[in-house]
């Protein structure tokens, strides 16, 4: 006989289990519910017939992206990087095929670059600038060695020309003839190789359009119209590019809000991901994918200021970007319990609103949810590895290897 599916109050109670009597606040993953993503994401790739680069930002944990890309198997090639120190650390971990998706001109990070590069790696770094290209050739020429270069491209929306701007403000590249201008002067320089191109959608990618109502509805309709205008600028990059005889390695583009319109498109040899892995609250709204929550953080009970509420030790793990209500995290368990709007999530103190139904005593535990699946590593120093109610694993976040590639 089928043993009936845990509910999902005997889910939280087997975390708690599992949490024992590790010091809070702790993050733990969910190793079932991680799995399950990659495989999911690992399926959609290979019907797609592409590749999948990890995006080691939305994960910051090395035993994470190396159980990602074990988990993957042939479906996942390479990791996308954030800085070029972090670069050459995963190449002298033996990492081969890199990709820094942020370009930069510092001769520490050219250095770092150079290192990966005779570590063995292909080190690639975007380019959008003749400034960054020279820097680099200029690098590469005084270490000896061949460096690559992916043109980075603007895919932004713009319904309206320059008036009307749909999207994040990264490259200032569009046109596929000055991206193929910039793609031949990297190719013309011997100290250089070009590698390819990355085009990211990040209005796509990154907005969350699930749900009703007419704010969802235009937002769909938004997205709907950019994914069309996106397919047919990459299109028209891929034929330039190959009109002038500039092969691209790798032609880069997609996040985890935007894998099946970013797997359809055959410009695209790869697409990247990172955040669906661990699905942070921010990906909980999406109209075209559905991923799994699998981390979470706890907080500890430490006053009961008033009839109906809680107050927690900590808590203010603000994700970046616009500020808004939807950077918070998200208390999740017990179920019902909310934020105060005047206080928020504080570095100290998080104040909490409860049910009726529900009873938390001194010392419990409350369960969140980070905003953003990578920033949540920047918190703590390792991640509890559950499955059920025993930790499989603890896996040291970059911070608790003493490495903040982002300072």
């Amino acid at each position: 006989m089928t043993a009936p599916a845990p509910t999902e109050r005997d889910r939280w109670a087997a975390r708690r289990r599992a949490l024992g009597a590790t010091p809070l606040p702790a993050a733990i993953v969910d190793l079932d519910a991680l799995e399950r993503n990659v495989d999911r994401i690992a399926a959609a790739v290979r019907a797609a017939g592409k590749r999948l680069r990890v995006a080691t930002k939305s994960l910051r944990c090395p035993a994470l992206i190396e159980h990602v890309l074990a988990r993957g198997g042939n479906a996942f090639a390479g990791l996308m990087t954030y800085t070029a120190e972090e670069t050459a650390w995963w190449a002298a971990a033996g990492h081969r095929d890199l990709l820094l998706a942020y370009p930069t001109v510092q001769p520490a990070d050219l250095a770092h670059l150079v290192a990966a590069t005779r570590a063995g790696a292909t080190a690639a770094v975007v380019v959008d600038d003749e400034v960054q290209v020279a820097a680099l050739a200029a690098a590469a020429r005084a270490a000896g060695v061949r460096l690559a270069a992916v043109v980075d491209v603007d895919v932004s929306y713009r319904p309206a020309g320059d008036r009307l701007h749909v999207g994040v403000r990264r490259s200032p590249l569009r046109g596929p003839d000055e991206i193929a201008a910039l793609a031949a002067r990297v190719a013309a320089e011997p100290a250089l190789r070009f590698h390819g191109v990355m085009a990211y959608e990040a209005q796509i990618a990154g907005v969350a359009d699930g749900g009703g109502g007419v704010r969802a509805a235009a937002l769909r309709a938004l997205k709907w119209s950019s994914r069309r205008d996106v397919a047919a600028t990459r299109a028209r990059i891929a034929a330039t590019l190959a009109a002038r005889g500039l092969a691209a390695t790798v032609f880069n583009g997609g996040g985890s809000g935007s894998l099946p319109s970013s797997l359809a498109e055959p410009a695209l040899t790869e697409v990247t991901a990172g955040s669906g892995f661990l699905c942070s609250h921010l990906f909980d709204h999406y109209d075209a994918i559905q991923f799994e929550p699998a981390a979470w953080f706890a907080l500890q009970v430490v006053r009961h200021p008033g009839p109906g509420l809680v107050t927690c030790h900590g808590g203010g793990w603000v994700a970046s970007g616009a500020a808004g209500d939807d950077r918070l995290p998200a208390p999740v368990w017990p179920a019902g319990l909310r934020l105060l709007p005047l206080e928020g999530a504080g570095e100290v103190q998080t104040p909490l609103r409860v049910p009726d139904d529900v009873v938390l005593e001194l010392g419990d535990p409350v369960w969140f949810r980070h905003a953003k699946a990578g920033e949540l590593a920047e918190h703590v120093d390792a991640y509890l590895c559950v499955r059920g109610d025993h930790v499989e694993r603890t896996a040291p976040t970059y911070r608790g290897l003493g490495r903040r590639f982002l300072g």
